[in-house]
C-alpha cells in the first residue's frame, strides 16, 4: 500500500494548486458562487436567470458550473447589479499585523 502525502491548505486552492493568478481566480469563485447561490434561492430557472442578467441561458450554466475563465470581476459586477445587488469596492491601507495586502469578498447581510 503506497503512502499518500498529505498538505496543508494555504486558505487557496488556487494557491495549492499552482494557479497563476490565485487571488484574482478564488476572488471570481466566491462572486460566482454567491450568484449561483442567490439565482437558487430565488427559483430561477436558467432561462428565467439569463433574461434577468440579459446574457444566453448557456452562459448561466457556465456560471453556476463555475466555468471562471468566461467571466471576468467586472462582468460578474454588473450581474450581481441585474441581481438588484449594490457592489461596493473599498481600497484601504493593509494593517500592520498583514505581512502583504490582501484582496477580500465580504458579503453583507441582507
Amino acid at each position: 500500500m503506497a503512502s499518500e502525502k498529505i498538505y496543508k491548505s494555504s486558505g487557496n486552492v488556487f494557491q495549492d494548486i499552482g494557479c497563476s493568478h490565485p487571488v484574482r481566480s478564488l476572488t471570481r469563485a466566491k462572486v460566482m458562487s454567491h450568484i449561483a447561490q442567490m439565482i437558487e434561492d430565488r427559483g430561477l430557472t436558467q432561462e428565467k436567470a439569463a433574461k434577468i442578467l440579459k446574457i444566453p441561458q448557456s452562459k448561466v450554466s457556465c456560471l453556476v458550473n463555475g466555468k471562471l475563465s468566461l467571466f471576468s470581476l467586472e462582468h460578474l459586477f454588473e450581474l450581481l447589479n441585474a441581481l438588484n445587488s449594490d457592489v461596493e469596492i473599498l481600497i484601504k491601507p493593509k494593517s500592520k499585523e498583514e505581512k502583504i495586502a490582501t484582496t477580500n469578498v465580504l458579503l453583507a447581510a441582507a
